[in-house]
């Protein structure tokens, strides 16, 4: 089963916009786990540029 025919019923279950919405929350998690990193890690290199 390739990735359409399991999208289809759960969009026509819930919506579109729903759909729509956990679609770009997924694509975002990554980059917002990402950038909580580099916030943790900067203080780090801000002491070591002193």
């Amino acid at each position: 089963m390739n990735r359409v025919e399991t999208w289809l019923p759960f969009i026509t279950d819930v919506g579109f916009p729903i759909a729509v919405t956990f679609y770009l929350l997924h694509r975002v998690e990554g980059k917002l786990d990402l950038l909580i990193e580099t916030l943790h890690q900067l203080p780090e290199k801000i002491y070591s540029v002193k």
